[in-house]
């Protein structure tokens, strides 16, 4: 798999988050990881971030349970992230 095949984060419904404008995520790269497949670019200190013109992709996925994982990378062709058990979750999570 190369870079411009990673699957995109398709939304992002996280509120708080510096990288979610208008539903989208404009992380250059998101990790998938924890127990409950959070997203572990969250995060939430008031100011903006990332490429405005970015749609961000699935960089590494550590959720070697999940039935997309193919080697740590997301096989999903798109997921959305939104709150779940932690702040920002892979909703996209499905047990193999």
């Amino acid at each position: 798999m190369t870079v411009i095949d990673l699957p995109e984060v398709h939304t992002c419904s996280v509120e708080g988050c510096s990288y979610n404008s208008d539903t989208a995520c404009h992380a250059g790269a998101i990790t998938v990881s924890g127990s409950q497949a959070a997203c572990g670019t969250f995060i939430d200190i008031g100011a903006s971030g990332g490429l405005s013109k970015m749609v961000a992709k699935v960089g590494a996925c550590h959720r070697t349970d999940c039935r997309h994982n193919e080697s740590l990378e997301c096989g999903a062709s798109s997921i959305s992230v939104g709150p779940g058990t932690d702040a920002a979750d892979c909703l996209t999570y499905a047990p193999a």
